[in-house]
């Protein structure tokens, strides 16, 4: 299965309209829901926040397609084809439109709709997914470089680190590095 490397933001312009397009990889419903509500906060002044997500969360798979006012099948939808025409899951993208002033028509909305999914995704890059859970991480300082080297070596992230009498991670992990961990003596994981 595919998804996306990382999060991004493009911008293109098409007859005086501007298209905003952001995309990025997801866990979870929950995750893209978010994501798609802090876009709109972001735009506020936006015409449209169109939104389209593609998710496996337990085996079970979610798909949203919305064209936030619209003509009906002009936005989410060609979206979503792109997101199937690519085979990428795990993935949540927002298309902004600053409407200017001149009309493209359905034929010219699914077509710059499809075409801000197109460049968002080529931006973030297909990887395959690997499927990460967060964990807390507890250990004694001369474990720093030997917890670093496994974590780094698998591409995964350290989202928090916290230095008191011992040394307390949050990490986002694939069962891969989950398993080298547990070899460690002295290294207690949390799954959270």
């Amino acid at each position: 299965m595919n998804s996306i490397k990382k999060q991004v933001r493009i911008e293109f312009e098409e007859r005086k309209s501007k298209f905003i397009g952001y995309a990025k990889p997801i866990s979870s419903k929950e995750e893209a829901e978010d994501f798609i509500r802090m876009i709109n906060e972001m735009h506020p002044t936006a015409t449209h926040n169109c939104t389209v997500y593609r998710v496996i969360d337990n085996g079970q798979e979610y798909f949203k397609a919305d064209d936030n006012g619209e003509p009906s099948g002009t936005a989410g939808k060609p979206m979503g084809e792109i997101l199937t025409y690519m085979d990428v899951n795990n993935i949540v993208v927002v298309a902004t439109r600053y409407f200017g002033g001149i009309k493209l028509g359905a034929g010219g909305l699914v077509r710059n709709y499809a075409k801000t999914a197109k460049l968002a995704v080529q931006e973030a890059g297909i990887i395959e997914f690997i499927e990460r859970k967060n964990y807390l991480l507890d250990f004694s300082y001369e474990r720093i470089g030997d917890v670093d080297s496994i974590i780094l070596e698998n591409e995964d992230e350290i989202i928090e680190k916290d230095y008191n009498e011992k040394v307390t991670y949050r990490v986002s992990i694939s069962e891969k590095t989950c398993e080298n961990l547990k070899e460690m003596k002295g290294l207690l994981i949390i799954e959270i």
